[in-house]
């Protein structure tokens, strides 16, 4: 009876692991499965496969390598290269031996076999997380351009050094651990023979003689790969980065002894054991080599070095080295093109607006789309499941003429619907997408209601901006997968398909066609009520990743995505554009940053950066295309090869789309905080660090009544600059002072056109109007104290931030005039209720010392321009009025 319960349970225990391994493989294959019929649905099968197979070919391929080593040298091994089985005889002597022996010697398969496997996977776990850079090794072309310390080009370090680095590391492990367990292999062989008083066999010696050699090899090759390596040095950091006097004078020697050393010395070592002789070269190679380890890892010489020699003298020591790291900084982050237009502010009152550069002052966003949030989730959420996620910038075509708008995409939020609602069938079958988008010109007046270009579920428009399919399916939102179409009837709520979720006509999902479909999808999302829903029918769709973030960073995770995704509203749809970027952290001598993209959920650290890609997503059926704008960029250019058939020439974008591409923000911040220390060119000045900037700074008043000190943030800005006549600019102002300091030191414009590149719709370029230190130029916050101490500002707010409502000023707006700046910042009134829906109320200008303020932009410069001409006649200045062909002038 006891037999039969073992049996049982024995049995028992064996279905129950059966049934798990068939579990986990069932859930591995339909995840994968189902992945490949996403990417299929995306019209991406070919690169799905693609991936799959680069990222098998090559772990599994560096797996079998190591495999390979292992395996064949405990396979000779085993062989005992040459023992006489003739010295055994019969007897006890034969019975305690031979067992031992011939375990070993014909123990391949069971025994080397699965250690040979266990040992490879360990050593090349590593590369199953570097395959994608791995695609760069082998595809990257060169990146054109030389490193300035050792000569070599640049896309060496940037593409085949870490895998190097990685592969040098690994092999060091796999021989070295191949040599300790070779030599104990042979160890107990010989000793478990009786042959073990006889010296060892020539072929077992010649084999472990190869093993260290080859250990000393490789850790030779790793010194070789330090010397490159100290181009990412930052021990002098924060003066510069990279090597400087000490590491290129004092450990690039010493590196280049201990390859020497140790090379020779093994070589020396293992000709003593052979035959005896060169005992004292291995000796004095060994001294060597300790010596020189030694002295690279004791400090005590660089820092008697760096005390009594680079301290001294800092500049003309490490002046060179200096150069090295501005020049490489400068062409990682694009910045070594940026242009510099000296200005000298003139006299305050001495400069007009001249009527030609006023008429494009009427797209200044005296809005702000921190406080149109509001305003468009109060006036255009209409119902309680709709959200405005983000309200972005554009520029479009209005009555014949380049306007500068606001607007923002209805998207569904299901999180806001009421709780009794939040059920399967509405989460998945009914509430399934967003509808339409606002458009609002950012230029408005304050005596005026708000006035909309685009609103309403209707899609109403006096200025004829309109789409065919404005159904939003894919946007911003965290939102669950969607089944349609299916058999529901659904009310009242908008959409594009009558009766949405029974006629989608998109094809973004995976199709349901069968029920072998809906069990693996059920199975994907978990989720059993996909499988037994009779609302579902054949010609229904699964859409899902349909946070467009998500579903690119799925695509492409090897590409890092700018923070501020915008919509384009077309005729025909909506779109959702996503400035890419390509980011390395091995440009030599490159100074490294960090900074937090879209769908990071960390910081990561890079020294290289290009926004090499625009993605456009289809708001509608979640198509995704990859469109290349900067084809000198050569990581892109691996990908490109690696990936054919993925990326797109920026040519073939709509031309609606196209239109509105930008300079996109993340870049440009991240330009500028580079560049606020790397335009100080001259490596004398750069160890100065007298000219160094820093972000504008100004007080803003919160909501609830705090001043918290905040960094100006670039904005986007349609105006006319200089070189391309007739054409509307879509640039990134921002301002930059002196460190420590408020007064302007420069503003830095992004996305100037320069005239060979009239035509197109934006620039990478940038330009910076540079202010002399001369004269005193007023920064935001000079500027912010200027307006709180006017009489009649201040008389106006007090009486208006009475108890119910609330003042706020906006962001404060720099236009460039001439020599002159002109500040312009909106006044928002808001109700201290629950309802809060800001209302623009006033406008405040500032030139110089005059400040004014009245509801509407146009009205503001008419009485600035009347306090200018009082000015310039009570001073008795002879205006100069601000001319955009004066030679040396800024553009405007």
């Amino acid at each position: 009876m006891g037999n039969w319960k073992r049996l049982l349970m024995s049995a028992a225990v064996v279905m129950v692991v059966l049934v798990g391994l068939l579990l986990a493989i069932v859930l591995a294959a339909t995840h994968f499965l189902v992945d490949w019929w996403w990417f299929k649905s995306l019209d991406l099968g070919a690169y799905f496969w693609l991936r799959v197979l680069y990222r098998y070919i090559l772990s599994g391929g560096v797996t079998l390598f190591f495999f390979l080593i292992f395996f064949l040298n405990f396979w000779a091994a085993s062989q005992y290269l040459g023992v006489d089985q003739a010295i055994y005889a019969a007897g006890s002597e034969e019975s305690r031996y031979r067992r031992w022996l011939r375990m070993f010697q014909t123990g391949a398969l069971p025994v080397y076999l699965p250690l040979s496997v266990f040992l490879a996977v360990l050593v090349a776990l590593p590369f199953y997380q570097e395959w994608e850079a791995g695609l760069l090794f082998f595809f990257a072309p060169d990146a054109g351009i030389t490193e300035p310390v050792f000569g070599k080009d640049a896309g060496f370090h940037m593409f085949r050094l870490p895998i190097l680095g990685l592969i040098q590391a690994e092999l060091l492990v796999c021989v070295s651990v191949l040599a300790v367990m070779v030599a104990a292999l042979y160890w107990v062989e010989h000793e478990f023979s009786p042959a073990r008083r006889r010296p060892w066999p020539r072929g077992a010696r010649i084999h472990l003689n190869l093993l260290v050699l080859l250990v000393a090899v490789v850790a030779a090759w790793g010194y070789r790969l330090q010397r490159e390596e100290l181009l990412y040095v930052d021990a002098h950091e924060p003066l510069f980065f990279g090597p400087g006097l000490i590491e290129l004078r004092y450990h690039l020697p010493l590196i280049w002894v201990e390859i020497v050393s140790l090379v020779v010395g093994v070589v020396a070592a293992l000709w003593f054991v052979q035959r005896h002789r060169g005992l004292k070269l291995a000796l004095t190679c060994a001294l060597i080599w300790v010596s020189a380890t030694g002295l690279r890892k004791v400090d005590v010489v660089p820092e008697l070095i760096d005390r009594f020699v680079v301290k001294p003298n800092p500049v003309k020591m490490e002046h060179k080295y200096i150069k090295y790291n501005i020049d490489a900084t400068l062409a990682a982050f694009d910045l070594d093109e940026i242009r510099t237009i000296d200005i000298t502010a003139v006299p305050e009152g001495a400069e007009t607006i001249d009527p030609r550069i006023r008429e494009h002052l009427h797209n200044i966003p005296v809005w702000d789309p921190e406080y149109l949030d509001d305003v468009y989730q109060q006036l255009q959420g209409i119902r309680p499941y709709y959200n405005f996620t983000e309200v972005d910038t554009a520029r479009y075509l209005v009555n014949g003429q380049i306007e500068q708008v606001n607007l923002a995409a209805r998207e569904i939020n299901l999180a806001k619907l009421p709780e009794e609602a939040r059920n399967w069938e509405n989460t998945h079958l009914r509430y399934t997408h967003g509808y339409g988008a606002v458009i609002t010109p950012a230029a408005q007046s304050g005596d005026h209601p708000m006035q909309w270009w685009l609103r309403d579920l209707n899609m109403h428009s006096d200025v004829g901006l309109t789409t065919e399919k404005p159904d939003i399916y894919f946007g911003l939102e965290n939102l669950d997968y969607a089944i349609v179409p299916n058999r529901l009837e659904i009310v009242d709520i908008a959409s594009f398909d009558q009766g949405s979720s029974q006629n989608y006509s998109g094809s973004g999902g995976v199709p349901i066609s069968s029920l072998l479909r809906r069990l693996l999808l059920s199975i994907y999302f978990r989720d059993e009520r996909l499988f037994f829903s009779l609302n579902i029918t054949k010609s229904s769709q699964a859409l899902f990743r349909r946070n467009i973030i998500e579903r690119i960073n799925t695509v492409t995770p090897f590409l890092a995505l700018d923070r501020d995704p915008y919509i384009v509203v077309t005729p025909q749809r909506i779109f959702w554009v996503v400035d890419a970027y390509t980011t390395l952290n091995s440009y030599p001598v490159s100074k490294r940053t960090r900074y937090k993209f879209r769908g990071d959920t960390e910081e990561r650290e890079f020294n290289y950066i290009r926004n090499s890609v625009k993605i456009v997503v289809d708001a509608f059926d979640g198509s995704l295309d990859y469109y290349v704008v900067d084809h000198d960029d050569a990581v892109l250019k691996g990908y490109i090869k690696a990936y054919p058939g993925l990326f797109q020439d920026a040519s073939a974008m709509p031309p609606l789309i196209r239109e509105q591409l930008r300079f996109p923000q993340d870049l440009f911040v991240i330009q500028m905080r580079m560049y606020a220390k790397y335009h100080q060119t001259q490596p004398e000045l750069f160890y100065q660090q007298a000219e160094t900037w820093d972000f504008a700074k100004v007080g803003v008043r919160m909501r609830d009544g705090r001043t918290v000190t905040r960094t100006v943030a670039p904005y986007y800005f349609t105006t006319q600059l200089d070189g391309c006549e007739n054409m509307q600019n879509f640039v990134l102002i921002n301002p930059m002072t002196p460190i420590g300091r408020n007064n302007m030191s420069v503003l830095a414009i992004g996305g100037a056109l320069r005239p060979e590149a009239c035509g197109m719709p934006y620039s990478k370029s940038i330009v910076l109007y540079k202010y002399s230190k001369d004269v005193q130029v007023d920064g935001p916050a000079q500027v912010s104290a200027m307006i709180d101490q006017d009489a009649e500002i201040a008389k106006e707010f007090a009486l208006w931030d009475q108890k119910g409502s609330h003042l706020t000023r906006g962001r404060i707006i720099i236009v460039p005039i001439g020599r002159s700046l002109l500040y312009v910042q909106p006044v928002y009134i808001e109700s201290t209720s629950s309802v809060k829906i800001p209302e623009l109320a006033r406008v405040i200008l500032s030139m110089g010392d005059i400040v004014v303020m009245e509801t509407s932009l146009e009205a503001a410069l008419n009485k600035l321009e009347q306090r200018l001409i009082a000015l310039q006649k009570a001073r008795g200045i002879t205006p100069l009025p601000s001319r955009r062909d004066e030679p040396g002038m800024h553009p405007l």
